[in-house]
Parts: C-alpha cells; structure tokens; sequence
C-alpha cells in the first residue's frame, strides 16, 4: 500500500496544477445529491449542469468539489457509473475538473422525524437552507446517525465503492484530488466516526491513485479541532480545511496550517452572513495560492442563500451576534444567471485572469 505522499511530493504535485478554484457544486434544479446521481431526471439535471459549468468556465473557475451518493451506487450499480461519466466528460468539456467526496458526517439524529434517504422524486422544503426543514444544519443535542456507516454490511459496501470509484479513476487528469471525508465528526460523531476516516484512507490508498488524498478540518480555528480532524491532518497529502469565518479568521486559518509545511486547499468558504465574502476572501486565496471552492453556485432547489436554522436559533437567543441577514449566505448567481452580485463575479474573473497570466509567463 501506499503511504502518505511526502512534502516534496505534495509540492511537486501541487507546482504542476493550475491555481484550483471553483465551487461546490449541485445543479440549480437539484434539491439534493440523490437528485443528482439517480436516473429519474438525470438528462435534464444533466443539461442544467452543462449550462451552468459553462457559466462556471466563464468566470475562471476550473474545479468543482461534488459529494457522491452511495444509495445511487448501491441500488442503481451500473447506471450510476454510465452517468458519473457523462458528467465527468460534461465538466472537462468546460475545462473543469472533480474534486470528489465520499462519505459525509452531516448528519441527523434517527428520531420520530428522521426521513431516511431513498430513490425517487425528492421532497423539498422551501425557505430551509439545503431544502430540508430537519436538517443537519440545525441543532441537536445527540448524535446524528449516519445510514451508510453505522450499519456494518452497508459500511462495506460503502468502502467496495470507494475502491472501485477511486480504482477506476486513480490515474484519471479529470479528477483532480480525493476529498474522502466531508467534516468527519460533525453531527456530534467524533469518536464513532474515527475508524471511518481511518479506514476510508487506507482503501483509498490500497488503489494507488496519482492524485493526492485529503480530509478537512471543519472547526473555526485549528485549536479547537477534534481528534478525528486531527487524524484527517495526519493522513492528509495535502491539507484542506473549511472557514467560513471573516477575513482576520481566514488569515489565522492560513497562518496556522501553513506549520504543516503542506500545499492548502480551502473546500468550503462563503457565508456572508458571517462576513465571510468574496471581496476579501477570493484575493486573499490568490495571493496566498489557497486552492478554494466556495459553497454553492447558481441559487435553486438546495436554497444554500438561505441562513442555517441554527443561526436564526442563535439571533434568538442573542440579538447582538453580528449576522448580516440582509445578504444571501451562499450561491453565486441567481435563477435568472445573472449574478448575485455583478462586482463579485468582476473580483473573481480578476483573479482568475491574473493567475492564468502568472502561470502562463513562468
């Protein structure tokens, strides 16, 4: 098996690549990841993909972050991986690479109101940050459950996707990293999800992929990660992290990470409301040469411009916490395509060119 890259690795890697910045992303008429991978719909979701990552390479971005679904892969095998190419060859028509994800800690509690993921149409809650009323994005006090790995006989079908997905694709130019975990630990998991993200590495590593693997820390500042994110660091070939903190956090973030002497991937930025924004971020990004990819793209069924309920919860309680709700949260561009914010999208088109310019001269 192979073991974690080493920092020159890392770095000659890293040198090679284009600046890495885009989005995460799920088409405007997607409410969810099923949504996406299923086959009911999947032409016109597929269209709609095509024409925003168009939109997308109008910008300058060059990658996209996207979080599979393994209910699709499970019951939908050999569908699931016709279309997973499809899309692949869509985006690198557009010049766009995949930056993938497998398993993913934003979870719910199994209660009385627990809705488990199934095929079919997918119901929407409008007005509800990720179309979900009961959403990971509110509070709980216990911890959330995790369909896909905390049964054990689908948890090793999860991993048998991951080895072949990963396998098949190891020395693929179109998928330009791993990111195995998304926020390992969130949903109150820690502890129950720290041989996960042990495990997820070592199955992905068993496929000798050439592009390199990571996990991100999700917390606001690197002192109060968890262990299972600590883990992610430690196995990580390059470190990637989410902030959605304001600028002085960013710079912190940057700062402290950058003690670990590995290349940088920021996978989750954005949030207004927070005053975390594109006027400052993205060129901060640019200098620093902090892959990025900001949550969300054109504004639609997922409806990530609306606040977490956690946050209104939050204003609640303490009207005097900081949150800006006169800005959208997420999202770049509106239904219509035009943009949220048209100087936004002239900051990003900016930097891009710069760094395409920079590359180009060297």
């Amino acid at each position: 098996m192979m073991e974690r890259w080493s920092r020159k690795k890392a770095w000659e890697w890293y040198d090679n690549q284009p600046w890495l910045r885009g989005c995460n992303f799920l088409p405007s008429d997607c409410c969810n990841r099923i949504a996406l991978w299923q086959e009911l719909d999947f032409e016109r979701h597929l269209a709609t993909a095509d024409r925003e990552l168009g939109l997308a390479a109008s910008i300058g971005f060059n990658s996209i972050r996207v979080i599979l679904e393994f209910i699709v892969w499970d019951e939908q095998h050999d569908g699931f991986l016709e279309r997973f190419e499809r899309f692949l060859s869509v985006a690198a028509g557009h010049g766009i690479s995949l930056l993938i994800c497998f398993a993913n800690d934003c979870t719910i509690p199994r209660d009385e109101n627990y809705r488990p993921p199934q095929l079919g149409p997918q119901p929407c809650d409008w007005g509800y940050h990720g179309g979900r009323k009961n959403s990971p994005h509110r509070r709980y006090d216990g911890a959330g459950y995790n369909p896909v790995l905390d049964e054990p006989e689908v948890a090793e079908r999860f991993y048998t996707m991951v080895a072949e997905i990963v396998g098949k694709y190891a020395a693929d130019p179109r998928i330009v990293a791993w990111d195995l975990f998304n926020e390992p630990g969130n949903g109150n998991r820690y502890e129950i999800s720290f041989p996960h993200l042990q495990r997820i590495f070592d199955v992905a590593r068993s496929m000798n992929p050439s592009q390199p693997l990571t996990t991100g820390g999700w917390r606001g500042s690197v002192q109060n990660w968890k262990p299972v994110e600590k883990l992610a660091l430690e196995l990580s070939d390059v470190i990637s992290y989410h902030c959605y903190g304001d600028y002085e956090a960013n710079i912190l973030m940057i700062s402290n990470l950058r003690e670990f002497g590995r290349p940088l991937f920021n996978t989750e930025w954005l949030n207004r409301i927070c005053h975390n924004n594109v006027a400052e971020a993205f060129p901060l990004f640019f200098l620093e040469k902090v892959s990025c990819w900001n949550w969300g793209f054109v504004a639609g069924l997922s409806q990530t411009y609306e606040p977490y309920e956690s946050m209104w919860k939050q204003y609640e309680e303490n009207p005097a916490l900081p949150f800006d709700f006169t800005k959208w949260m997420h999202d770049l561009f509106r239904p219509s395509l035009h943009p949220y914010d048209p100087k936004e999208i002239e900051i990003i088109r900016k930097y891009c060119r710069m760094a395409d310019e920079k590359r180009a001269a060297q």
